[in-house]
C-alpha cells in the first residue's frame, strides 16, 4: 500500500487550517434536539450536535454541552429531558431552536412547535417530531483533558424511560431508520446530511 500524503496537527498547537476539521471529521453526527424544564417551569429547547446512544440495558443517551447552557443548568435542577428526532421536514425549525435566547424564552414558540407533555417526565416533547425519549438524568461529567485540566464542556447522561415512535414509521414490526428522513450534523457551522432510504445498505456482521 503506498503512503497517503497526510496533513498533520497536533490540536494543542491549532490545526492551520480555514475550519476547524475535527467536528467535521467526525461526522455525520445525530442531533441531539433537547427539551428540558427548570424549576420555575420555564422550557426549553435547544440542539446539540455533540450527542449519541451508548448502552443497550438500560438504554441510555447523552449529549455535551459547551459552555454552562440552559439546557445543563435544567438538567442539574430537575433531572429530566426529552430527546426529540430531527428530520428534514423539521430542519428549519430546529434551526430556530439554537438561538441564543434569554431562560424564560419559549422556544416551542420562537420556533412554532408544538409542545406535548410527557407521560413519564414532566418535560414536553415536539408533537411535530416522529420520534421522542422521554429521560432521567443519571449523570453530569465535566469533560477533561489527558493532563486532567477541566474543559468548558459538560457530558449530560440519561436513561430513556419511555418512547414515543410515529406508527407510520414501523413496517412489518421494524422501525424504517430513514423512512422520518433524518437530518444528521456534518462539519463547519452549518453543514448537514440527510439519511434517505436509497443511501442505506445492509452489512451483516460476521459472527
Amino acid at each position: 500500500m503506498t503512503d497517503k500524503d497526510l496533513y498533520f496537527y497536533e490540536p494543542s498547537k491549532g490545526h492551520g487550517l480555514k475550519h476547524d476539521p475535527f467536528n467535521a471529521i467526525i461526522a455525520p453526527r445525530p442531533i441531539g434536539w433537547i427539551s428540558s424544564r427548570d424549576t420555575k417551569g420555564h422550557v426549553n429547547l435547544a440542539p446539540y450536535s455533540f450527542f449519541n446512544a451508548f448502552c443497550y440495558v438500560p438504554p441510555i443517551i447523552g449529549f455535551s454541552s459547551t459552555n454552562w447552557k440552559d439546557t445543563v443548568s435544567n438538567m442539574e435542577q430537575t433531572r429530566e429531558f426529552v430527546w426529540n428526532l430531527t428530520t428534514m421536514d423539521l430542519a428549519k425549525h430546529m434551526n430556530a431552536t439554537a438561538a441564543h435566547v434569554a431562560p424564560e424564552v419559549d422556544e416551542f414558540e420562537i420556533a412554532g412547535l408544538t409542545a406535548v407533555p410527557g407521560k413519564l417526565v414532566n418535560v414536553p416533547r415536539v408533537a411535530e417530531s416522529p420520534v421522542a425519549f422521554e429521560c432521567k438524568m443519571s449523570d453530569i461529567v465535566r469533560l477533561k483533558g489527558a493532563d486532567g485540566k477541566v474543559a468548558d464542556a459538560w457530558l449530560t447522561l440519561g436513561e430513556v424511560v419511555a418512547v414515543h415512535i410515529d406508527k407510520a414509521m414501523i413496517k412489518d414490526g421494524v422501525y424504517q431508520t430513514a423512512a422520518a428522513r433524518p437530518i444528521v450534523r456534518a462539519g463547519r457551522r452549518g453543514d448537514y446530511f440527510e439519511i434517505k432510504p436509497e443511501n442505506m445498505f445492509e452489512m451483516v456482521r460476521p459472527d
